[in-house]
């Protein structure tokens, strides 16, 4: 097994794990019950403050190369689409410390922030999923992202410009960094205002995240009533 394939075999252990132990199945919370901390959700031990007031802030982290990632792309671009009068969604690539494929994953996070430098997230980050587990293309290398780029109508000066950018080579880093400031341990993993933290082993699967979210949504606007 090679070493990327230990680390994707890594965090869906941890997914498998957390589901089988949990009586709730995915996709399902407690009949009636709303989510409670350290079993749906668990608050961070060092809260980071968030950029906005107005909106609760929402920080995904992901990895390209992760199935349970590219799961929760669609439920969550509909669940924010659902908040975004009241919530701010952000997201992270996952940069994961000491990893062997710790290249591989920049590779990866520069090219979310090349499109998200160029606007084009929207129109072509499902389709960076699909390229990566359906096509398993390799987009961790500027030349092969351009390529594909390209291929979908995006200028290669323009992208590569943008890749090779110091505000990407800085988001990347910052990104490093913001892995180990929230703690995270699985992907996906989603950040509500700062303070609280919940996956797929807490909620239930993938499928069950979105509903947490909104009950942690819903506490964070009652203290701003």
């Amino acid at each position: 097994m090679n070493s990327k394939s230990l680390l994707r075999s890594t965090v869906l252990l941890a997914v498998a794990v957390g589901i089988a132990a949990s009586p709730v199945q995915a996709g399902a919370l407690t009949s009636h019950q709303p989510p409670f901390e350290g079993a749906k959700f668990v608050k961070l031990d060092h809260p980071q403050p968030v950029r906005e007031s107005t909106r609760t802030e929402a920080i995904e982290f992901f990895w390209y190369d992760c199935s349970h990632s590219q799961a929760l792309e669609q439920p969550l671009q509909g669940w924010a689409e659902k908040h975004r009068a009241d919530v701010v969604l952000r997201r992270v690539p996952a940069i994961w410390p000491g990893s062997p494929d710790a290249t591989a994953q920049r590779g990866h996070a520069r090219m979310y922030y090349t499109l998200e430098r160029l606007g084009l997230f929207d129109r072509l980050q499902t389709s960076v999923f699909r390229a990566v587990h359906t096509d398993k293309l390799d987009l961790t290398t500027e030349a092969a992202a351009t390529d594909w780029a390209a291929r979908h109508g995006v200028d290669a000066q323009l992208f590569g410009r943008a890749y090779r950018s110091a505000e990407v080579r800085q988001s990347v880093d910052d990104a490093a960094a913001a892995f180990v400031r929230y703690g995270i341990n699985e992907l996906p993993t989603v950040i509500v205002q700062g303070e609280y933290r919940t996956s797929p082993t807490k909620a239930g699967g993938v499928e069950a995240m979105p509903e947490v979210l909104d009950y942690l949504v819903q506490q964070e606007q009652l203290k701003k009533d």
